[in-house]
């Protein structure tokens, strides 16, 4: 494993819901980081705003816009790797506005592998997701397994995943795509299924909203997560793509009983019109092979299995139960 101490890193997204924790992991480690977050006029570094003293007084920050290429260029300069996990990732939003997902997931990873490229970085982190798979052919799902764009979104991270392994193919620009599953703990957006059971059951509702419930997904902790994306940083693995995944499958029914036991609150499910995707768009079933990682990264989820998917959601229900954390998400509405 390579020694990440005397190196410069760059992570992109690291305002979000992972690469804050990446973010913060790193700087934890003693790593020099340098963390790329979208320009605003609020000057909001996202969730960075919110990590402890010692952290941000460890961090350089980079605002910027991973659309611009000549910011991406400036914000990689002095860089030798690149944890690029800016994207849009929202599937409902990308319904209704695709055009948005070309430009920051395709476009963007673009500009970080010609830049990478221009600069000599020593390695590209890309980050994908297990939605590029589209519904289960077969299971558990190895990285041969067919992509299929069933939402504009998933289409748009193929894009970006293609272009990245193409400046592999073409330039010998060292790439290593990430491809995590369903991940989920503390700051996620009330977007995705867990934080949105959790914040209308924290905010003292028990007729809870939700879309399908049949589906199944392979959930991992943020924390593990973190652990893989380390891991892709400090390993040879270069020009191969890695599921990071429990290696566990569970539905979405099963999973919001386990929140509501975890919470101890008993809840009535109903189902909202607005909240299903479109029949064709719906990844009906998620179940990762993760044997892949394990051998390549010495990685393996600590949060595994029922036991391990309950421990999460508990230290996930913790952080939401905090008032200070749950008032900055809306949970009245359906959030897209």
């Amino acid at each position: 494993m390579a020694d990440l101490s005397n190196v410069n890193i760059l992570v992109t997204g690291a305002d979000g819901f992972i690469g804050s924790h990446l973010t913060e992991e790193l700087v934890k480690k003693g790593y020099r980081v340098r963390a790329f977050v979208f320009y605003n006029s609020f000057n909001s570094w996202g969730w960075l705003d919110h990590s402890p003293q010692d952290i941000k007084e460890n961090l350089e920050i980079f605002a910027g816009d991973i659309r611009d290429p000549h910011g991406v260029k400036e914000a990689l300069k002095g860089c030798d790797i690149v944890m690029h996990l800016a994207a849009l990732i929202a599937i409902p939003y990308s319904y209704h506005s695709p055009d948005t997902y070309i430009d920051t997931n395709i476009k963007g990873t673009l500009n970080i592998v010609q830049a990478a490229r221009e600069l000599g970085l020593q390695k590209i982190i890309h980050t994908s997701t297990s939605e590029v798979y589209g519904t289960a052919r077969f299971v558990p799902i190895t990285e041969e397994h067919p992509l299929q764009g069933q939402s504009p979104y998933s289409a748009s991270k193929i894009g970006a995943d293609s272009i990245a392994m193409s400046f592999y193919y073409s330039f010998n620009t060292p790439v290593t795509i990430i491809r995590p599953f369903n991940t989920y703990g503390p700051r996620q957006s009330a977007r995705a299924i867990i934080p949105t059971v959790i914040t209308q059951i924290a905010s003292g509702q028990q007729k809870i909203k939700l879309g399908a419930l049949h589906p199944t997904r392979d959930f991992n902790y943020v924390k593990d997560i973190v652990q893989g994306f380390i891991a892709a940083a400090q390993s040879n693995a270069i020009g191969e793509v890695i599921n990071l995944g429990s290696n566990y499958e569970i539905s979405i029914e099963e999973t919001v009983k386990l929140i509501s036991e975890v919470m101890n609150i008993e809840i009535d499910i109903q189902t909202e019109e607005q909240r299903l995707r479109p029949e064709k768009s719906e990844v009906e079933r998620l179940w990762a092979d993760n044997t892949k990682a394990k051998k390549l990264l010495g990685w393996k989820p600590i949060y595994s299995g029922k036991e391990g998917l309950k421990q999460g959601i508990t230290e996930t229900v913790k952080w939401f139960a905090n008032r200070d954390n749950c008032k900055l998400y809306k949970t009245n509405i359906y959030n897209i």
